[in-house]
């Protein structure tokens, strides 16, 4: 064993006793302990080293290095350029052309067209850092018995080292409650403590000091032709208890004192997407000003009780050994040769802490990285990618119990229906609204990068829309959904009008349009991603016309629309099964076999969509596998966290665990590539750094546990052989239901339901179950909330079809509820 091993397990016992979160079980099972945390033994050392922490505005990476810290610092708003969006006159004039080539069938030369004419004015602003507050302590770097950690039950990140006799500890968060990101330094000895603070940033900027503070004044960059307007104000304000503060030009230094509490808040000019009239002095100080009077103690109390609030609604056990003693980075080293179930529930728990350290209410939703960004020119711009990646971020958000956090996505699909109202007039020459594959801060909409196999995608906008809709499944809530017709309608308006017909054919399809980002082979050697009628264009389709009929039959708007919608969906295309048994992804039976892209864009009717079911639509079902199949395990991290939703739904959760293992693997790449895992910190590899995979497996090992979108809420459908006891408690299903499930042997042995709203529920298990009220199901479920979807029988072009997935036996019970009642059920 090495040392760091031999260390480990002996702070076993010591870190459950004093450092684990409580989870009690569901009913009246005891207590059962395990750590809630992520701890190193060394500093980090690189970024994807460092520990989050946030409050939905304010992120900081803390490094924890005993004699060079740096904490680097983002702020939500802070984005290159400026309002106004990107629309150009030549990808109108070429869309005409590009459909005409297509429809004569003459593909590579539609790609070529549209390589050459796709091109907008820009390609969308980068989010960008702040910069970092750099900490330098004298004489600190011969430490020893260092330990960093973030703690996710409190959402506070300490590091404790000694040098010579004296203990150090630093303690920082990210105030959910006075919207400042606080440094604590203490040592065990009076009079110990004593450090140089300073500021650097990349972007345009000044620093000073005014009394106890660095005050810095920086503008935003510029980015392909926008002018940086951005405009912040970042204040860092040192408080020493004792010993004396001196200052030059741009640094602090404090020497001697008994502690020091550091305040830092960072105030931006952006009032929303057009409007940047604030003022960013007015907003920094006056933050900070009203969190000057609050002891450290109570303002690090007041912040993870209001973090409780929502972490401490969902818990998760699955088992606990030694292997949890080890520091976070071998755990990840070790995940695939050891068993270590309790690192799958932390990493389902670092998903939920993610979210509500990124997302909440009044903000703006997290982009490629959260809010937790090193550069001014990241990856991808780290905008919001939303031909998956932006909707993935928000998967767990209602299965999870986290629904209030939705909101910020919600205000920015809002605010795209009003400037993609420009795209649909100017690029399209149509009403309603369109959105692309790509947006940022200022909510544009038009193409983004060009043509490629991504950017003449027009159907972003209706898959955020279906994010809409999936929270009023889970809560019923009428007013909010109806309040969202507009959004619904002004988008179906679209495509009523723009839909084409496609040559030979009954159907209307989309064109031209792309399968995110894959393409398809024409002749020998081209291959060409534009095309027409794609599979999940015609699912999205099919989920907008639906759901926009639902809404309109809800808010009582005239029948006439709902009778244009209702005739087109009539001639949208059914779903195809290809001649290798496969679900086509293509209008046409294009597909490779030997394809393994890291997008599966046609399996949205799979997952996060409910057309594709292995009760009521099982050809497709076994089609659906046999793509999976084709396209195999490995992955990108996002595209890996993907594949646990599907295996999740093809109710196999020994292969869904096996992508979790593939997972949590570590990542030793830091420049792009295909091959997805963990890095240190338990952040997503794409790699880069995204954060969508982390989100995709929260909501995968939730998919695991409970599902609730075909008809019936379905208790442990995907748990895996190596989860063979455990418990989940505050799980959320469609229909207003909060669920607690115990299970022992790989068998649900209880079951509590508490209902919100009332109503019928339908449960599905692998076990009988009895309790009060329960009956065996029969006819349709009267739920709203709890409906499928009636689909086109498919086309199938292939004699032999995929052998059909041998599904185990269900036991299907209705139970009448009550609001506010909770309910136990009993395996038999």
């Amino acid at each position: 064993m090495t040392y760091r091993t031999l260390f480990s397990v002996g702070l076993f016992l010591l870190m459950l006793a004093s450092c684990s979160q409580q989870h009690p079980r569901p009913g009246e099972l005891p207590a059962v302990s395990q750590p809630m945390h992520l701890w190193y033994d060394e500093p980090a050392s690189e970024w994807v080293e460092a520990l989050p922490v946030g409050n939905g505005r304010l992120g900081a990476m803390v490094y924890g290095h005993p004699m060079h810290e740096r904490i680097q610092l983002n702020e939500e708003t802070l984005w290159a350029g400026g309002p106004g969006n990107n629309i150009s006159a030549e990808t109108a004039s070429a869309i005409p052309i590009i459909r005409k080539r297509l429809d004569e069938g003459k593909f590579t030369d539609a790609q070529q067209y549209a390589d050459q004419h796709i091109s907008s004015l820009n390609q969308g602003m980068p989010y960008q850092t702040a910069g970092n507050l750099l900490m330098d302590f004298p004489s600190h770097d011969n430490f020893t018995d260092y330990q960093r950690k973030l703690d996710i039950s409190e959402a506070v990140t300490t590091s404790t080292y000694s040098v010579k006799d004296v203990r150090y500890t630093q303690t920082v968060f990210s105030s959910f409650t006075d919207d400042v990101i606080v440094v604590h330094l203490s040592a065990d000895t009076p009079e110990r403590v004593s450090g140089t603070f300073s500021f650097e940033t990349p972007q345009q900027h000044n620093i000073n000091t005014e009394n106890n503070r660095l005050v810095v004044h920086g503008t935003t960059g510029d980015h392909e032709g926008k002018t940086g307007k951005v405009r912040f104000t970042a204040l860092v304000d040192v408080q020493p208890s004792g010993g004396t503060l001196t200052k030059n030009a741009d640094s602090i230094t404090v020497t001697n004192a008994d502690e020091i509490v550091i305040r830092i808040t960072i105030g931006t000019n952006f009032v929303n997407y057009k409007d940047l009239s604030g003022d960013p002095n007015e907003v920094a100080l006056s933050t900070l000003s009203a969190s000057l009077n609050n002891d450290i103690k109570q303002m690090q109390s007041a912040h993870s009780e209001f973090y409780r609030q929502y972490f401490d609604r969902t818990q998760l056990y699955l088992g606990n050994n030694e292997n949890s003693a080890k520091t976070t980075d071998l755990r990840i080293e070790d995940f695939a040769t050891t068993k270590d179930p309790q690192l799958a529930a932390l990493y389902f728990q670092f998903g939920r802490y993610l979210l509500i350290s990124s997302s909440q209410p009044g903000g703006q939703p997290p982009n490629l990285q959260g809010i937790w960004n090193k550069d001014m020119h990241p990856p991808w711009d780290s905008k919001y990618t939303i031909n998956i990646n932006a909707e993935m971020n928000y998967w767990p958000a209602e299965v999870t119990n986290l629904s209030e956090l939705h909101s910020p996505m919600f205000d920015m699909i809002r605010e795209l229906a009003e400037t993609g109202k420009q795209s649909a007039q100017q690029t399209y020459g149509a009403p309603g609204w369109v959105a692309h594959h790509n947006t940022d801060l200022w909510r544009v909409t038009d193409p983004i990068d060009g043509m490629g196999s991504w950017g003449l995608w027009p159907m972003g906008g209706v898959w955020l829309t279906q994010q809409m809709y999936e929270h009023y499944l889970f809560t019923g809530n009428k007013a909010f959904i109806i309040e969202q017709y507009p959004v619904f309608k002004s988008a179906s308006a679209f495509f009523l009008d723009q839909l084409q017909p496609l040559p030979n054919s009954d159907w209307m399809v989309v064109s031209p349009s792309v399968s995110p980002e894959n393409r398809y082979r024409v002749g020998e050697d081209a291959t060409v991603a534009v095309t027409s009628g794609t599979t999940m264009d015609n699912q999205l389709l099919f989920d907008l016309f639906t759901r926009t009929i639902e809404i309109a039959r809800l808010s009582g708007d005239d029948s006439g629309f709902i009778r244009q919608v209702e005739a087109m969906l009539a001639n949208i295309p059914p779903m195809q099964i290809g001649k290798f048994g496969q679900l086509q992804e293509w209008i046409e039976d294009w597909d490779d076999p030997q394809d393994q892209h890291r997008h599966i864009s046609h399996l949205y009717g799979l997952h996060p969509s409910n057309q594709i079911s292995p009760y009521r639509t099982p050809a497709l079902f076994a089609a659906a596998k046999q793509t999976l199949l084709h396209r195999g395990d490995p992955s990108t991290g996002w595209s890996m966290g993907w594949k646990v939703n599907f295996w999740a739904r093809m109710l196999d959760g020994d292969h869904a665990y096996k992508l979790i293992t593939n997972q949590l693997s570590p990542s030793r790449q830091s420049g792009f590539s295909e091959a997805g895992g963990t890095y240190p910190n338990l952040f997503d590899a794409h790699p880069p750094f995204q954060i969508d995979g982390n989100f995709g497996c929260t909501a995968g090992i939730a998919e695991m546990l409970i599902q609730s979108h075909d008809g019936a809420v379905h208790i442990l459908p995907a748990l895996p052989s190596a989860w063979p006891d455990g418990y989940i408690k505050g799980l959320r299903a469609r229909g207003g239901f909060e669920v607690d499930i115990e299970w022992q042997k790989n068998k649900a042995t209880r079951v509590w339901l508490t209902s919100e709203l009332g109503g019928t529920v339908r449960l599905r298990s692998y076990v009988p179950l009895s309790g009060t009220g329960l009956h065996k199901a029969s006819g349709d479920n009267p739920n709203p909330l709890l409906q499928t979807p009636v689909i086109k029988a498919p086309v199938i072009h292939t004699q032999s079809r995929p052998p059909m997935t041998e599904l185990q036996q269900v036991y299907t019970y209705d139970l009448k509820t009550l609001p506010g009642k909770r309910y136990a059920l009993m395996a038999r």
